[in-house]
C-alpha cells in the first residue's frame, strides 16, 4: 500500500504557483478539498473565472471543466478542451 496526499493549488495562468493547501488525505475528493479550503465559495464570491480538470464539475458557475461524456464531442467543445 502507498501513502498519498491531496494538496490544493492556485496559479496564474503562467503556472506560477500563489497558493498550496495543507495536505489532505490521498482518499479526499478534490471538489471536497477545494470546499474545504474555502477556494470554490472565494472564487464564486469574487467571480473570479476558474479554469479546472473533470474533477471540480459542479463546483458551481465561476468555474469551468472540460466537455465529455461523448465520443464525437462537436469541434468548438474539443477546441475549448484544447485550450483549457
Amino acid at each position: 500500500k502507498r501513502h498519498g496526499m491531496n494538496v490544493q493549488v492556485i496559479a496564474r495562468p503562467d503556472g506560477t504557483p500563489l497558493w498550496f493547501s495543507r495536505a489532505a488525505p490521498g482518499r479526499t475528493h478534490d471538489l471536497t478539498a477545494a470546499r474545504a479550503h474555502g477556494i470554490v465559495q472565494a472564487c464564486l464570491t469574487r467571480q473570479i473565472l476558474v479554469l479546472a480538470d473533470r474533477a471540480y464539475r459542479g463546483a458551481g458557475a465561476t468555474v469551468r471543466t472540460p466537455y465529455y461524456g461523448h465520443r464525437d464531442l462537436p469541434e468548438h467543445y474539443q477546441q475549448y478542451n484544447r485550450d483549457q
